[in-house]
Protein backbone atom coordinates (compact mmCIF):
# COMPACT_ATOMS: atom_id res chain seq x y z
CA UNK A 1 0.00 0.00 0.00
CA UNK A 2 2.72 2.01 0.77
CA UNK A 3 3.52 2.18 -3.11
CA UNK A 4 0.81 3.84 -3.86
CA UNK A 5 1.43 6.50 -1.46
CA UNK A 6 4.15 7.34 -2.54
CA UNK A 7 2.79 7.36 -6.16
CA UNK A 8 0.57 9.79 -5.54
CA UNK A 9 2.90 11.85 -3.56
CA UNK A 10 5.48 12.11 -6.13
CA UNK A 11 2.72 12.31 -8.58
CA UNK A 12 1.13 15.36 -7.39
CA UNK A 13 3.51 18.14 -8.35
CA UNK A 14 2.44 17.50 -12.01
CA UNK A 15 -0.99 16.95 -11.75
CA UNK A 16 -2.37 19.48 -14.31
CA UNK A 17 0.65 20.25 -15.96
CA UNK A 18 -0.91 18.95 -19.07
CA UNK A 19 3.12 18.03 -19.93
CA UNK A 20 4.53 15.21 -21.05
CA UNK A 21 7.51 14.36 -20.94
CA UNK A 22 11.12 12.50 -20.27
CA UNK A 23 11.32 11.84 -16.43
CA UNK A 24 14.89 10.21 -16.91
CA UNK A 25 16.44 13.02 -16.20
CA UNK A 26 14.30 14.15 -13.31
CA UNK A 27 14.81 13.86 -10.01
CA UNK A 28 12.38 11.27 -8.09
CA UNK A 29 11.31 13.67 -5.52
CA UNK A 30 10.19 17.28 -5.90
CA UNK A 31 10.44 19.95 -3.37
CA UNK A 32 6.46 20.48 -4.08
CA UNK A 33 5.40 16.89 -3.58
CA UNK A 34 2.49 16.85 -0.90
CA UNK A 35 0.28 13.58 -0.33
CA UNK A 36 -3.41 13.99 -1.50
CA UNK A 37 -7.06 12.74 -1.63
CA UNK A 38 -5.76 9.40 -3.05
CA UNK A 39 -3.18 9.00 -0.30
CA UNK A 40 -6.03 9.97 1.96
CA UNK A 41 -8.74 7.19 0.41
CA UNK A 42 -6.19 4.57 0.38
CA UNK A 43 -5.79 4.52 4.09
CA UNK A 44 -9.68 5.57 4.69
CA UNK A 45 -10.33 2.24 2.44
CA UNK A 46 -7.78 0.18 4.39
CA UNK A 47 -9.21 1.52 7.77
CA UNK A 48 -12.30 0.15 6.74
CA UNK A 49 -11.28 -3.33 5.66
CA UNK A 50 -9.28 -3.63 9.03
CA UNK A 51 -12.64 -2.90 11.01
CA UNK A 52 -15.02 -4.52 8.82
CA UNK A 53 -12.66 -8.24 9.10
CA UNK A 54 -11.77 -7.98 12.49
CA UNK A 55 -15.71 -7.00 14.07
CA UNK A 56 -16.85 -8.87 10.91
CA UNK A 57 -19.02 -6.19 10.24
CA UNK A 58 -20.34 -4.56 6.48
CA UNK A 59 -17.17 -3.57 5.00
CA UNK A 60 -19.43 -1.16 2.52
CA UNK A 61 -20.77 0.56 5.59
CA UNK A 62 -17.41 0.87 7.11
CA UNK A 63 -15.55 2.10 4.06
CA UNK A 64 -18.72 4.90 3.80
CA UNK A 65 -17.36 5.90 7.48
CA UNK A 66 -14.37 5.99 6.93
CA UNK A 67 -14.18 7.77 3.79
CA UNK A 68 -16.50 10.67 4.81
CA UNK A 69 -14.22 10.36 8.04
CA UNK A 70 -10.96 11.01 6.81
CA UNK A 71 -12.14 13.04 4.02
CA UNK A 72 -13.64 15.26 6.44
CA UNK A 73 -10.24 15.51 8.26
CA UNK A 74 -8.29 16.07 5.35
CA UNK A 75 -10.79 18.73 3.32
CA UNK A 76 -8.46 20.73 1.28
CA UNK A 77 -7.00 17.12 0.10
CA UNK A 78 -8.16 17.89 -4.32
CA UNK A 79 -11.18 15.85 -4.17
CA UNK A 80 -13.40 15.83 -6.86
CA UNK A 81 -16.56 18.06 -6.79
CA UNK A 82 -18.84 14.89 -7.15
CA UNK A 83 -16.92 12.98 -4.07
CA UNK A 84 -17.12 16.39 -1.98
CA UNK A 85 -21.09 16.56 -2.16
CA UNK A 86 -21.36 12.51 -1.07
CA UNK A 87 -19.31 13.32 1.44
CA UNK A 88 -21.23 15.52 3.22
CA UNK A 89 -24.83 14.16 2.22
CA UNK A 90 -27.43 13.02 4.72
CA UNK A 91 -27.65 9.49 3.11
CA UNK A 92 -24.59 9.16 0.63
CA UNK A 93 -25.23 7.06 -2.33
CA UNK A 94 -23.38 5.94 -4.72
CA UNK A 95 -23.24 8.32 -7.88
CA UNK A 96 -22.67 6.32 -10.56
CA UNK A 97 -18.89 7.40 -11.16
CA UNK A 98 -16.58 5.71 -13.85
CA UNK A 99 -13.84 7.81 -12.40
CA UNK A 100 -10.16 6.79 -11.88
CA UNK A 101 -10.73 6.98 -7.98
CA UNK A 102 -12.04 3.94 -7.47
CA UNK A 103 -8.32 2.81 -8.68
CA UNK A 104 -6.66 4.70 -6.86
CA UNK A 105 -7.90 3.63 -3.32
CA UNK A 106 -8.20 0.09 -3.56
CA UNK A 107 -4.63 -1.29 -3.13
CA UNK A 108 -5.01 -2.61 0.31
CA UNK A 109 -7.59 -4.76 -1.03
CA UNK A 110 -4.70 -6.67 -3.49
CA UNK A 111 -3.12 -7.62 -0.37
CA UNK A 112 -5.36 -8.57 1.93
CA UNK A 113 -6.91 -11.76 0.63
CA UNK A 114 -5.97 -15.08 -0.45
CA UNK A 115 -7.80 -15.75 -3.22
CA UNK A 116 -7.76 -13.61 -6.55
CA UNK A 117 -11.64 -14.51 -6.63
CA UNK A 118 -12.47 -12.65 -2.93
CA UNK A 119 -10.10 -10.21 -3.74
CA UNK A 120 -12.38 -9.13 -6.70
CA UNK A 121 -15.19 -9.16 -4.83
CA UNK A 122 -14.05 -6.89 -2.31
CA UNK A 123 -12.25 -4.42 -4.92
CA UNK A 124 -16.12 -4.17 -6.26
CA UNK A 125 -17.60 -3.80 -2.85
CA UNK A 126 -14.78 -0.96 -2.34
CA UNK A 127 -15.66 0.90 -5.71
CA UNK A 128 -19.34 0.86 -5.63
CA UNK A 129 -20.20 3.02 -2.69
CA UNK A 130 -19.54 5.94 -4.89
CA UNK A 131 -17.89 4.58 -8.31
CA UNK A 132 -20.48 1.78 -9.35
CA UNK A 133 -20.34 2.61 -13.16
CA UNK A 134 -19.01 -0.89 -14.74
CA UNK A 135 -16.13 0.83 -15.86
CA UNK A 136 -15.33 2.60 -12.18
CA UNK A 137 -15.71 -0.96 -10.60
CA UNK A 138 -14.03 -2.73 -13.46
CA UNK A 139 -11.15 -0.27 -13.03
CA UNK A 140 -10.91 -1.59 -9.01
CA UNK A 141 -10.99 -4.89 -9.74
CA UNK A 142 -8.28 -5.02 -12.51
CA UNK A 143 -6.29 -3.02 -10.34
CA UNK A 144 -6.56 -5.30 -7.15
CA UNK A 145 -6.14 -7.94 -9.36
CA UNK A 146 -3.34 -6.69 -11.19
CA UNK A 147 -1.54 -6.60 -7.15
CA UNK A 148 -2.99 -9.64 -6.11
CA UNK A 149 -1.18 -11.15 -8.80
CA UNK A 150 1.81 -9.68 -8.71
CA UNK A 151 2.30 -10.52 -5.05
CA UNK A 152 1.72 -13.79 -5.67
CA UNK A 153 4.82 -14.76 -7.74
CA UNK A 154 3.00 -14.19 -11.25
CA UNK A 155 5.13 -12.89 -14.24
CA UNK A 156 4.57 -9.84 -15.67
CA UNK A 157 3.29 -11.67 -19.12
CA UNK A 158 0.71 -13.97 -16.76
CA UNK A 159 -0.70 -10.45 -15.45
CA UNK A 160 -0.76 -8.91 -18.99
CA UNK A 161 -2.86 -11.61 -19.98
CA UNK A 162 -4.93 -12.04 -17.11
CA UNK A 163 -5.82 -8.22 -16.96
CA UNK A 164 -6.60 -8.07 -20.72
CA UNK A 165 -8.83 -11.80 -21.32
CA UNK A 166 -10.80 -10.96 -17.73
CA UNK A 167 -11.33 -6.71 -17.91
CA UNK A 168 -11.04 -6.35 -21.94
CA UNK A 169 -8.34 -3.72 -21.83
CA UNK A 170 -6.57 -3.51 -24.37
CA UNK A 171 -2.12 -3.49 -22.96
CA UNK A 172 -0.90 -3.64 -26.38
CA UNK A 173 1.01 -0.62 -26.31
CA UNK A 174 3.77 0.93 -25.10
CA UNK A 175 3.77 4.35 -23.15
CA UNK A 176 6.33 6.31 -25.67
CA UNK A 177 3.80 4.91 -28.41
CA UNK A 178 0.55 7.19 -26.57
CA UNK A 179 2.62 9.68 -24.87
CA UNK A 180 2.62 12.45 -28.07
CA UNK A 181 -0.99 12.34 -28.04
CA UNK A 182 -2.25 11.00 -24.70
CA UNK A 183 -4.25 14.03 -23.13
CA UNK A 184 -5.49 14.35 -18.78
CA UNK A 185 -8.38 11.73 -18.80
CA UNK A 186 -9.75 10.84 -15.09
CA UNK A 187 -11.81 7.90 -16.11
CA UNK A 188 -10.68 4.19 -15.42
CA UNK A 189 -11.23 3.05 -18.66
CA UNK A 190 -8.75 6.68 -20.15
CA UNK A 191 -6.12 5.58 -17.18
CA UNK A 192 -5.92 2.69 -15.68
CA UNK A 193 -4.89 0.55 -18.51
CA UNK A 194 -1.67 3.16 -19.20
CA UNK A 195 -0.92 2.86 -15.39
CA UNK A 196 -0.98 -0.96 -15.97
CA UNK A 197 1.55 -0.30 -18.30
CA UNK A 198 3.88 1.94 -16.93
CA UNK A 199 4.33 -1.21 -14.21
CA UNK A 200 4.56 -3.46 -17.55
CA UNK A 201 7.53 -1.77 -19.24
CA UNK A 202 8.98 -0.45 -16.09
CA UNK A 203 11.92 -2.67 -14.42
CA UNK A 204 11.41 -1.48 -10.82
CA UNK A 205 9.32 0.64 -9.04
CA UNK A 206 10.87 3.96 -9.01
CA UNK A 207 10.87 3.97 -12.91
CA UNK A 208 7.21 2.74 -12.72
CA UNK A 209 6.53 5.94 -11.39
CA UNK A 210 8.33 7.79 -13.43
CA UNK A 211 6.81 6.30 -16.44
CA UNK A 212 2.92 6.87 -15.37
CA UNK A 213 3.89 10.80 -14.58
CA UNK A 214 5.83 10.92 -18.04
CA UNK A 215 1.94 11.00 -19.69
CA UNK A 216 1.43 13.68 -18.29
CA UNK A 217 -2.02 13.39 -17.37
CA UNK A 218 -3.31 12.65 -14.06
CA UNK A 219 -0.29 11.98 -12.65
CA UNK A 220 -1.16 11.75 -8.77
CA UNK A 221 -3.69 9.05 -9.53
CA UNK A 222 -2.03 7.06 -12.26
CA UNK A 223 1.72 6.83 -10.37
CA UNK A 224 -0.68 5.80 -7.46
CA UNK A 225 -2.14 2.76 -9.49
CA UNK A 226 1.59 2.07 -11.53
CA UNK A 227 2.90 2.33 -7.32
CA UNK A 228 0.73 0.22 -6.58
CA UNK A 229 1.33 -3.15 -7.98
CA UNK A 230 5.13 -2.04 -8.49
CA UNK A 231 5.07 -2.73 -5.13
CA UNK A 232 3.51 -6.09 -4.82
CA UNK A 233 6.03 -6.93 -7.69
CA UNK A 234 9.12 -5.28 -6.87
CA UNK A 235 9.10 -4.10 -3.26
CA UNK A 236 9.34 -0.38 -2.32
CA UNK A 237 13.45 0.19 -2.17
CA UNK A 238 14.19 1.19 1.54
CA UNK A 239 15.12 4.73 0.87
CA UNK A 240 12.14 5.83 -0.97
CA UNK A 241 10.13 4.32 1.71
CA UNK A 242 11.75 6.52 3.99
CA UNK A 243 11.60 9.52 2.26
CA UNK A 244 7.83 8.99 1.58
CA UNK A 245 6.92 8.63 5.14
CA UNK A 246 8.38 12.31 5.84
CA UNK A 247 5.30 13.43 3.95
CA UNK A 248 2.70 11.82 5.95
CA UNK A 249 1.47 13.43 9.03
CA UNK A 250 0.99 11.43 12.50
CA UNK A 251 -2.02 10.28 11.87
CA UNK A 252 -1.68 8.99 8.29
CA UNK A 253 1.85 7.13 9.14
CA UNK A 254 -0.26 5.78 12.28
CA UNK A 255 -2.67 4.33 9.98
CA UNK A 256 -0.03 2.97 7.56
CA UNK A 257 1.53 1.40 11.15
CA UNK A 258 -1.17 -0.27 11.80
CA UNK A 259 -2.10 -1.76 8.69
CA UNK A 260 1.51 -3.08 8.66
CA UNK A 261 0.49 -4.51 11.79
CA UNK A 262 -2.41 -5.95 10.71
CA UNK A 263 -1.20 -7.65 7.41
CA UNK A 264 1.58 -9.31 9.22
CA UNK A 265 -0.85 -10.79 11.49
CA UNK A 266 -3.12 -11.78 9.42
CA UNK A 267 -0.55 -13.65 7.09
CA UNK A 268 1.16 -14.99 10.28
Amino acid sequence: MLGAIIGDIVGSPYEFSYNRMNMSGIPFWNRDCRFTDDTVMTLAVADALMRSIDEEVDFRQEAVKSMRRFALRYPAAGYGGRFSMWVVEDDPQPYGSWGNGSAMRVSSVGWAFESLEETERMAAASADVTHNHPEGIKGAQATAAAIFLARTGNTKEQIKAYIEERFGYDLGFTIEQIRPEYSYDVSCQGSVPQSIVAFLEAQDYEQTVKLAISLGGDTDTMACIGGSIAEAFWGVPEEIALEGRKHLDPFLNGVLDRWSEWLAKRRA
